[in-house]
């Protein structure tokens, strides 16, 4: 069975920026990694995970993120910079956008939330999920 090297290529991308999610990394660098077009990257990406790459890799690092507020011994401030975070507004607007709350909220939080919860249940339950997806109607 021979897999679709557009799909191989994909997978590639999606490694990289689940590894060198702190990097700056674009759409342009990834698609040159991949030897194609940003734009068919771009296309291809959606089609093949459902959001585009930059979505992808924006969720990664609040992902990220949201492990380092969770331990409790980073600012805000330090975790935006250590997931690739450029400006703090930027990442805490899109912090709010996939939690729900912004990344000091959440540190607060995690802090009065009980601790006697497994790590994986906490992670599940706390994973972010757009808010446009979470409040979407559930298809007919």
């Amino acid at each position: 069975m021979r897999l679709d090297p557009v799909l191989v290529a994909l997978r590639r991308v999606r490694d990289r920026m689940d590894r060198e999610y702190a990097q700056p990394l674009d759409v342009e660098d990834l698609a040159r990694g991949a030897h194609m077009s940003a734009g068919h990257l771009s296309r291809e990406f959606r089609r093949a995970y459902g959001e585009s790459p930059y979505s992808y890799l924006m969720t990664r690092r609040i992902e990220r993120a949201m492990a380092l507020l969770r331990r409790g011994d980073v600012s805000v401030t330090e975790a935006c910079f250590a997931v690739g975070g450029s400006s703090l507004g930027t990442f805490s607007t899109r912090f709010r956008e996939l939690v729900g709350m912004s990344p000091s909220a959440f540190r607060e939080r995690v802090r009065t939330d009980p601790h006697d919860l497994p790590s994986c249940v906490v992670k599940r339950a706390q994973r972010p999920v757009r808010i446009r997806e979470a409040s979407a109607p559930p298809p007919a």
